[in-house]
């Protein structure tokens, strides 16, 4: 999977005695302008999220508590990232597949959207993913 595709970015971890401050700012930490902020919990063992791509949002997404793994589809490859440290996020771009799975009791899945939410632009079956990505692979050439 390309580079492009995906990141991991570390923000700034900012120690003190009283306890750890980690921030992220639109256009300088992360790179979109932030519209939109959301954040998944309590979700029961064996339980997945995700399971769409975008068309245009990109996202980034941070495991603020706990831990649990992300699965990048490009429709050509998949890699898998495990995330569990609050100062360290995923940028995941447009026309990617993701997956969130194996979630860790308690943990907290923190995502910062660059764009608000739309239903037109979510690919919510595989067989639509694959077929967006043919389509916009053809465009390019």
């Amino acid at each position: 999977m390309e580079t492009s595709e995906r990141t991991l970015i570390d923000l700034p971890k900012i120690f003190d005695i009283r306890g750890n401050l980690t921030v992220a700012e639109s256009l300088h930490h992360v790179p979109f302008d932030i519209k939109r902020v959301y954040w998944t919990y309590d979700i029961p063992a064996g339980e997945s999220r995700g399971g769409h791509a975008h068309k245009e949002c990109r996202e980034f997404i941070i495991a603020v508590s706990g831990s649990f793994s992300v699965t990048l589809d490009n429709g050509h490859e998949k890699e898998t990232f495990h995330l569990n440290h609050p100062w360290q996020g995923l940028l995941v771009e447009t026309g990617i597949w993701r997956t969130l799975e194996d979630f860790s009791s308690g943990s907290v899945c923190l995502v910062l959207a660059s764009e608000e939410f739309l239903e037109a632009d979510y690919i919510r079956e595989y067989d639509d993913f694959v077929r967006y990505i043919q389509e916009n692979t053809e465009e390019k050439k």
